[in-house]
């Protein structure tokens, strides 16, 4: 995948709610139109990442699965 965030944040190891409220606290860190790269282990994740882009209105750019770890690429809209 050719996106380059601008800034990564590893909630590897983390269960539901703490990868939603680290992504959130650092897309709020970023300027409009900058990408964050999320990881997270826990498999709950993308659905509460579909959610919660839809919810706040970023854009969830894309999301891959790469062994137990899965990536999320949240760019800020607004």
């Amino acid at each position: 995948m050719s996106i380059v965030p601008d800034q990564t944040l590893d909630c590897s190891g983390l269960a539901c709610p703490m990868p939603i409220l680290k992504t959130k606290k650092a897309v709020d860190a970023m300027q409009i139109g900058q990408i964050l790269k999320m990881i997270a282990t826990d498999p709950g994740s993308t659905s509460d990442m579909d959610a919660w882009t839809q919810k706040t209105g970023h854009q969830l750019v894309a999301s891959e699965k790469e062994g137990n770890k899965f990536i999320f690429y949240i760019k800020r809209m607004k």
